[in-house]
């Protein structure tokens, strides 16, 4: 059994733009014990009030597995473990497993905690003992600990022995600054292994890009015990992602880490904590990435179809993805007929060249339909003359005003509409909304179905920037009606006429 131990709460918050409210730590902590971690680091008790509130929450909160630890450090250099802050605050807390690191570096010890090397093993024996006395189980991160065996392996294991000696019941291998290369931790942890009695953990950061494979390695080398967060955050280049070693473990070691039920969890709890943590989800993040079994290539998807096996390194399902087959000029007939299929629409193989060859021509011009799929799906239903437009767009004027007040966008749109001409007019806060706005009074009162859809998202992209203003330029609009989301696209030398083509699929899209 491979000890799962999540610091996304505690050390994953240090990472640049990411701050999670008291009630999205909560839910976060809910997430990670259905996941089947086995410790969840709440946080640094007593540094910030909300972490100290967090501790008085999260006892009310029922955990089916996980156990919520305590942060905090050794004693300080010259004062007691009875009154010190940082122990007291740990006890305050209310947890029953305390994690606390110390210095294994000689350096660190001399340069930042201007200490001795000597008062530096005492602070650690100290710290533990008093917290072991009040009842706590304690795991003792061994902070900076390849980089100071490297530079001094004598001190650097009697660091490791007095935690083991003061009753540490874990003791975890630090890689603090990152930059430890997979084969060195290896070496390390195995020598580390041949002189202590106590389990062992690893706690990678990713400085060299090289955490998750450090991670893997300690286990490989003896190591029972991972930490690591969700999606790899963490301060300057983050932590071990948890989201790859986790399947890692699993899947490629196949050793017992969490129950396979739980493993179908991981790609939702990725997404769900980048959510909270306001971030865009990374597409090519391994396993648990919208990229991650997304295949684009004619070639690769044709293999695809006959044997997953053949450009899949594992299962998607298995993490609770899925596998996606693009639309691009690259495509080629089995992307265009499986795609088509996806969507029960039958095609014959001279149809499927028709639409091969309309694909790249346009996106020859510009447009991309492998993140605009209803443009796509609209595309197949046009060329099979299967397509009921709602309307035909005969013309539409905006006009930009700025004076005194601000910016004020008025749309006019001229539709053909059962037969007859309509006009209308509509106000909004820039020319897409206006736009938007127009065509809705319009259509509304005769399709409903349409108030519910709304814009998510508006993208831009220059597509000749030498071009200077003459440029074309795509434009990707995201839209839900509540149950689904889809994209569509747009392209012109005019960004208005690409946002007008991209609102237009959008509206004919969601009335399917």
């Amino acid at each position: 059994m491979i000890e799962i131990y999540d610091t996304t709460l505690r050390d994953g918050t240090q990472g640049e733009g990411i701050s999670f409210s008291l009630n999205d730590k909560l839910k976060i902590t809910k997430k990670l014990d259905n996941l089947g971690v086995h410790y969840i680091e709440g946080g640094w008790s007593g540094s910030n009030p909300k972490d100290t509130l967090f501790f008085k929450k999260v006892g009310s909160v029922k955990l089916n597995r996980a156990v919520v630890t305590a942060f905090g450090s050794t004693r300080r250099a010259n004062v007691s473990a009875e009154e010190d802050t940082s122990m007291k605050s740990i006890l305050d807390s209310g947890a029953d497993v305390a994690t606390i690191f110390g210095k294994s570096w000689d350096f660190h010890v001399m340069e930042v905690l201007k200490t001795t090397l000597e008062n530096n093993l005492e602070m650690i024996r100290d710290s533990i003992r008093f917290l072991r006395s009040n009842g706590l189980r304690v795991i003792y991160d061994a902070e900076h600990f390849f980089d100071g065996f490297k530079k001094n392996a004598d001190y650097a294991m009697q660091t490791v022995e007095a935690a083991q000696s003061a009753g540490a019941e874990t003791i975890v291998l630090c890689d603090t600054n990152g930059g430890t290369m997979p084969f060195e931790v290896s070496n390390i942890v195995e020598e580390v292994k041949k002189r202590t009695t106590v389990p062992l953990g690893i706690h990678a950061h990713n400085d060299g890009g090289t955490a998750v494979a450090n991670s893997m390695m300690a286990v490989k080398s003896g190591v029972v015990q991972v930490q690591g967060t969700i999606n790899g955050y963490g301060e300057r280049c983050g932590n071990a992602d948890l989201c790859t070693i986790i399947p890692n473990l699993k899947i490629k070691l196949n050793l017992d880490c969490i129950a396979d039920s739980q493993l179908k969890n991981l790609t939702r709890v990725s997404r769900y904590v980048s959510e909270l943590a306001n971030l865009v989800p990374r597409n090519d993040q391994p396993y648990v990435g919208k990229s991650a079994f997304t295949h684009k290539g004619g070639a690769h998807v044709d293999a695809v179809l006959k044997n997953a096996d053949s450009y899949e390194h594992t299962n998607p399902e298995s993490v609770g993805n899925s596998r996606r087959l693009l639309i691009s000029e690259l495509a080629g007939k089995r992307n265009i007929l499986s795609k088509a299929k996806e969507h029960g629409v039958d095609l014959s193989l001279a149809k499927t060249k028709e639409i091969l060859n309309t694909v790249k021509s346009l996106e020859n011009d510009g447009y991309q339909f492998e993140g605009a799929e209803g443009s796509f799906v609209l595309l197949l239903k046009r060329a099979l003359g299967e397509d009921n437009p709602l309307f035909d767009a005969e013309s539409f004027e905006v006009v930009i005003k700025k004076d005194h007040k601000g910016i004020t966008a008025n749309a006019t749109v001229e539709l053909e509409l059962d037969g007859k001409r309509v006009i209308a007019s509509s106000m909004g806060d820039g020319p897409v909304d206006a736009l938007n706005r127009a065509l809705k009074d319009v259509l509304t009162p005769i399709y409903p179905e349409l108030k519910l859809i709304r814009l998510t998202d508006y993208k831009v992209r220059v597509l000749d920037a030498k071009s200077g203003t003459a440029a074309k330029v795509r434009v990707l609009i995201d839209s839900s009606d509540g149950k689904k989301t889809w994209s569509t696209v747009g392209v012109s030398t005019n960004i208005i006429e690409a946002s007008w083509n991209a609102i237009l699929d959008a509206l004919e899209y969601g009335s399917v």
